[in-house]
């Protein structure tokens, strides 16, 4: 639909409120929470008071000015492709304040306001709510019809707040008050209520009937079933500040963990990327734009999946695919790795597939197809991957496709400038099973402090690595520059030119390195990384 087809944001709130059916709207108080709201399929959103205020450090009681809230709420109109109720107090003063308010609302494409029927500056109505005064109903009533008056856009709505119930004042009170703003011009009227189980607005639906859309915000009365809401015929639901409650949640759980255990490790993987924040802000908008108006340059990396075999040791969970594609949290392993590539930046990913290859089947993938797999090793795999790339103009992080790992290991790979980097754990003791990925490590240096910022290389690789010489277990990670690539090259073709090396390991390929006095770069790490190689794994894959 072009455009200027478009309909406007308060004509789709203003359907919302008329629809015949409970719609519901969420609460949101930044740019980035709207965005948010919008992306988890809701039409509308909440402005809220009490979260605005809150983001902002201050209590709801007007601490931040109307112009404040306004600046807040034009970065979340920006954001949001859906429309927005303001939760706008008491209208932030007199009728002359409400008047301004509605003008400059409209102009930041604001679809509708709510105010409430108490004095200014407002106090939470949660907080002694049966001591807090209302504001004089035929003085409201003039609030109301001033801002209908100032409104140009004919589907702008007024939300008419009902504080009676809150104010201990009653049903009567306020079935007298919703009237006579209905009367003064008020699109709706949300109906509020500070006890725990629903008998006043139940009691008011049943009494104020259709006259006109009802609006309620079941955060005290929140383990009413919302089919009873739908049953009395309430026309919206206004889930109020959830955003805002589970946002600090998780923020102090992280503050708390950070202070405590004094590394991001511990979290990284508990939170999302920041590619993640960065699609929120649309920096994908930004990246085409950089595609049509800066030169062109090449992805950083690329990596090289090898998934060639079955995974036996699976037993019936491989019968009809390989290891790679075994779910994890519902999702194939291949999946999960490639999720932490893509985390990295790395988007050009080959993936050598062998047993049941036609149930590898991912998007976004290049296969490069061993069918000699079950004769043939990894290093005959590698080889076919690098010749179908064909690129060597990137550096290359190859792993396995049976082994989950946090995205810090191929973003630390990246950052190594060395031709030739591996990843090896150094707590390897009673983890004999690792030994399959290529054994055991003796490097130039062991793991310590002292070695953190230290150039540490390999100095042999293999299952019969005496124990006292034994510095870890390598993870299956191997960078490998540009430079690097034309060396490799050459000595993939010469080891697979001599028969014996037809079912090669990569452990062979680094022997023929370190040989041939190439310096193979180590990285130590701690764990971070699991080697599915069992159902044990698994299991304990599911909580990775």
């Amino acid at each position: 639909m072009p455009r200027e087809h478009q309909p406007s944001k308060s004509t789709k709130f203003k359907k919302l409120l008329l629809s015949p059916h409970l719609e519901f709207i969420c609460e949101a108080h930044n740019g980035l929470s709207a965005k948010v709201v919008e992306e988890a399929g809701f039409h509308g959103i909440w402005a809220s008071g009490l979260s605005i205020s809150a983001q902002f450090g201050v209590r709801d009681n007007n601490e931040a000015s109307w112009t404040q809230v306004l600046d807040n709420l034009e970065f979340m109109s920006d954001a949001a492709r859906i429309p927005i109720l303001l939760d706008g107090d008491t209208g932030y003063g007199n009728f002359n304040n409400m008047q301004r308010l509605i003008r400059k609302l409209e102009q930041r494409h604001i679809a509708a306001v709510c105010i409430e029927d108490k004095l200014f500056p407002k106090t939470n109505s949660f907080l002694k709510g049966d001591t807090q005064p209302m504001a004089d109903m035929e003085e409201f009533c003039g609030k109301i019809k001033a801002g209908k008056d100032a409104q140009s856009d004919p589907d702008f709505c007024i939300i008419a707040r009902v504080e009676a119930f809150i104010c201990g004042w009653g049903l009567a009170e306020a079935l007298r008050r919703a009237e006579a703003y209905r009367q003064a011009g008020a699109d709706g009227i949300l109906i509020h209520s500070a006890l725990a189980v629903p008998e006043e607005i139940l009691a008011f639906k049943r009494e104020w009937s259709h006259r006109s859309p009802v609006v309620i915000v079941p955060t005290k009365y929140y383990s009413t079933p919302t089919d009873v809401f739908r049953q009395h015929g309430f026309s919206m639901v206004i889930w109020a500040n959830h955003m805002l409650r589970a946002a600090v949640a998780t923020m102090q759980t992280t503050a708390r963990v950070l202070k405590e255990q004094e590394n991001l490790l511990s979290i990284e993987d508990n939170i999302v990327p920041v590619s993640e924040i960065f699609r929120l802000q649309g920096a994908a908008e930004l990246m085409e734009a950089e595609q049509r108006y800066l030169p062109k340059s090449a992805d950083r990396a690329s990596a090289i999946v090898l998934a060639a075999s079955r995974g036996d040791e699976l037993g019936e969970l491989t019968e009809d695919k390989p290891k790679t594609m075994v779910n994890i949290r519902g999702v194939p392993i291949l999946s999960h790795i490639v999720d932490a590539y893509n985390t990295v930046g790395i988007k050009n990913i080959a993936v050598v597939r062998g047993y049941k290859k036609e149930a590898v089947n991912l998007a976004n993938l290049t296969y490069v197809d061993n069918n000699d797999f079950a004769t043939t090793g990894e290093l005959n795999s590698l080889f076919k991957a690098l010749q179908v790339k064909g690129n060597h103009d990137q550096d290359i992080i190859i792993s396995y496709g049976d082994v989950l790992f946090n995205s810090y290991i191929p973003q630390a790979l990246l950052q190594e400038k060395d031709d030739f980097v591996i990843f090896v754990d150094s707590d390897w003791r009673g983890k004999t099973s690792y030994t399959r990925l290529g054994g055991f490590a003796e490097c130039t240096a062991p793991n310590s402090r002292k070695a953190f910022n230290a150039k540490i290389h390999l100095k042999q690789l293999g299952r019969t690595v005496p124990s006292n010489m034994i510095h870890g277990v390598w993870m299956g990670f191997f960078k490998v520059s540009a430079q690097g690539l034309a060396q490799l090259d050459e000595i993939l073709t010469g080891l697979l030119a001599d028969p014996i090396h037809r079912k090669a390991g990569m452990a062979t390929l680094f022997q023929e390195l370190l040989q041939r006095n190439y310096s193979i770069r180590v990285l130590y790490t701690v764990g971070h990384w699991l080697d599915i190689n069992s159902l044990d794994d698994v299991v304990e894959a599911g909580s990775f």
